[in-house]
């Protein structure tokens, strides 16, 4: 039995679905951080199955999926760094506690 394009697309599908789960249902900033970078390795997963198995001569996929990581990483970065702001200014880091541009 080999491994085809539909095992991999099953499979980021599933990791996205949990991802987006997550997303809705957590509460801490940190776990909806790590959710929303699940989902890009979800999405980087897809593109690098299709690009091995619809155009297996050129690096598309490849490229797209370096540079995904690249901005996921910039994002972890700037969110980490958002969150850590907030904690010293609210002492807490769960979403419910962020109300303050609320009216």
């Amino acid at each position: 039995m080999t491994i085809g394009l539909a095992h991999f697309l099953v499979v980021g599908a599933a990791l996205f679905g949990l991802g987006l789960y997550g997303l809705f249902t957590k509460r801490n900033t940190v776990a909806i951080l790590m959710c929303i970078e699940l989902m890009l390795n979800a999405v980087n997963l897809n593109m690098l199955a299709f690009s091995r198995f619809v155009t297996p001569e050129t690096f598309v996929g490849q490229i797209f999926a370096i540079f995904n990581i690249t901005v996921a990483a910039a994002e972890v970065a700037v969110g980490l760094a958002l969150i850590f702001s907030i904690y010293r200014d609210r002492a807490s880091v769960y979403a419910d506690d962020l109300d303050w541009m609320k009216w």
